[in-house]
């Protein structure tokens, strides 16, 4: 049997008008691979690596382009279009994604992005994306601790910060307050886990918390420090957009975090900038 929604792993039984068909050795199932897709190098009896999943007659297929998510993961996706069905998905693939009605958190709009899941439908065999994430998502055991690095799948903004899905398995929150660059909805990165509350919820740095219940405008120019063997050419004199381009936080900000890193000792002030004590 063919794994719906993931890549499977094939050989090149024989090449036909309609392109090449794929099997598993010992078995008699078959799936069409069409010509579009079949690279210039794939002869009979070779093995390929194919993303299988259902076409636009709901037949099942295969194809060497790369989705943005597989069967059981979290994405961030663009919506393409809407209809009187449903919400469809751009998902890297020539079908797009569908998310019916009965499986959106809100009527989800066209240009805008959301964090799903995708599942295979037991009824219809089809795979279907749904923004009502909370049951896939593992509340009750988690097994993180904090200062550990994981991997995130950034999701919408909140009014107060934005929700991030922590290893394909929990949901996270980084504090508006506390993003010094540039993310956008879909992107993956890595992060480290800050706290995790009473009651499970887990907040997210994307700068390594390094020193203990230091202020996270101060942590990034830590961080920025090391990334820079040490020494930023900024202090107090500079200018205040120099500061706003190099490292996203205002001059104001960046004045106390610096007094703060110079009163804990963890930084000396030079005449041109900032340099990591030793």
């Amino acid at each position: 049997m063919f794994e719906i929604g993931k890549f499977n792993k094939l050989r090149a039984l024989r090449l036909t008008p309609p392109g090449m068909f794929l099997g598993k050795d010992g078995e008699e199932e078959v799936v069409l691979l069409p010509h579009r897709y079949i690279p210039s190098t794939l002869v009979v009896d070779d093995e390929i690596e194919v993303f299988i999943y259902l076409d636009s007659e709901d037949r099942v297929i295969a194809t060497t382009q790369i989705p943005k998510v597989q069967l059981n993961q979290f994405a961030c996706l663009e919506v393409k279009d809407v209809n009187s069905v449903g919400a469809f998905l751009d998902w890297g693939l020539e079908k797009d994604l569908m998310v019916p009605f009965s499986e959106q958190k809100k009527n989800m709009k066209r240009g805008e992005s959301y964090l799903v899941y995708l599942f295979l439908d037991k009824e219809s065999n089809r795979l279907v994306a749904t923004s009502k994430i909370e049951p896939f998502l593992e509340k009750e055991i988690i097994e993180l601790n904090e200062e550990d690095e994981v991997d995130l799948l950034i999701g919408e903004s909140s009014e107060v910060g934005v929700n991030v899905i922590i290893n394909n398995r929990y949901k996270g929150l980084i504090y508006h307050n506390e993003i010094f660059k540039n993310i956008y909805p879909g992107d993956k990165t890595k992060g480290y886990i800050k706290t995790i509350r009473e009651d499970n919820k887990i907040d997210v740095s994307l700068q390594q918390q390094g020193v203990k219940n230091i202020d996270p405008t101060a942590e990034f120019i830590l961080q920025k420090l090391k990334a820079n063997d040490g020494y930023l050419d900024l202090n107090d004199d500079s200018d205040a957009g120099e500061i706003m381009v190099r490292l996203q936080m205002s001059k104001k900000s960046f004045k106390k975090a610096v007094g703060l890193l110079y009163k804990k000792r963890l930084i000396v002030l030079e005449q041109d900038g900032i340099r990591l004590a030793k």
